[in-house]
């Protein structure tokens, strides 16, 4: 089959409205003014889809969306960046979600309405179409109640010929369902932070937990905020220290840098490279508001790398003269 593609996308899309300079929530009957409101596209598949799209590569989207403004505003969005959208379904009974962010830039609350995120099925999916693309970068994985589902769908996608990774998300069951493992077993690179990989292996040391995890998944990438990322490949285990910028906006900070990642893994970079990718993807991400929203293109992106890396080895050099 010709691959259209080099990656399709399965997972959730909505809209996020962050709410800059609440100080404080209204009480009934009053009113409180803040700074801005920001409309962005939401949901980590589809920041995910734009960051990967905007670094160059062909990508599908398949969700399901409202028949309603979000939902138009969201498929406009993707077309902008060159994202096909001819995956995604229409709901005929729910409106596309939507979350709310209160401080996006301190500890932030959300108001939310899950909308259309709730209605895809991994069973329900067309895998010729999906198997237009080389590669299936998926999410929404729930422990027991869709285990078997994701497993079936991994495997009809591995036997067309398809590379699968997946972010696996925080669990709020608080199940951590230790049959992930044998869906891990099917995937080429599997992501997640730290928190949720402490939670998974029952260990708390970050190379410990890769190690462990290493036995089902050849290529695993742990996202460690502010320390950076770290990967192990072939039992190989690499760390990258994180890039140094003025966080203004962490929402889709971990989808960015699964972008930036995956974009190393598809252009054959080595697993060094991939996360100096994704560490960067996720530092231009928290540097302004909206998931993807600091993330302009590919030579963007290589110019920041490159004028971090010269700032670091500046500041490297006058340490050393002072000492």
């Amino acid at each position: 089959m010709v691959k259209n593609f080099d990656a399709v996308v399965i997972g959730d899309a909505n809209v996020d409205l962050a709410v800059v300079g609440a100080s404080e929530i209204p009480l009934p009957g009053q009113e409180v003014y803040v700074e801005d409101v920001m409309l962005n596209v939401g949901g980590g598949a589809a920041i995910f889809s734009l960051a990967l799209a905007k670094l160059g590569l062909r990508v599908a989207f398949n969700g399901i969306l409202g028949d309603d403004f979000y939902g138009r505003y969201v498929r406009e969005h993707f077309l902008k960046y060159g994202i096909d959208t001819r995956m995604i379904k229409t709901s005929e009974s729910n409106q596309t979600g939507i979350s709310i962010a209160f401080n996006p830039d301190k500890d932030r609350s959300f108001i939310s309405y899950a909308g259309t995120t709730t209605e895809l099925r991994m069973n329900e999916l067309d895998y010729e179409q999906i198997a237009q693309g080389r590669h299936a970068h998926i999410t929404g994985y729930k422990g027991k109640s869709n285990h078997e589902a994701y497993i079936k769908m991994a495997k009809e996608l591995k036997a067309r010929g398809m590379t699968i990774s997946c972010d696996v998300g925080w669990d709020d069951t608080g199940e951590w369902y230790k049959g992930i493992f044998e869906f891990m077993t099917y995937t080429d690179v599997f992501l997640m932070n730290e928190t949720e990989a402490f939670h998974y292996t029952g260990l708390e040391d970050i190379n410990e937990s890769l190690r462990y995890m290493s036995q089902y998944c050849g290529n695993v990438a742990i996202k460690l905020g502010e320390q950076g990322s770290a990967a192990i490949k072939d039992g190989v285990i690499t760390h990258q220290a994180a890039f140094r910028v003025q966080s203004i906006d962490t929402t889709g900070a971990g989808d960015c840098f699964n972008a930036g990642y995956l974009m190393g893994f598809l252009t054959g970079e080595d697993v060094a490279s991939s996360l100096i990718l994704g560490n960067a993807c996720g530092a231009k991400s928290v540097s302004a508001f909206g998931g993807s929203t600091g993330l302009i293109d590919g030579a963007d992106l290589q110019q920041f790398i490159a004028q971090q890396q010269a700032d670091k080895g500046a500041d490297q050099a006058c340490n050393s003269q002072v000492q």
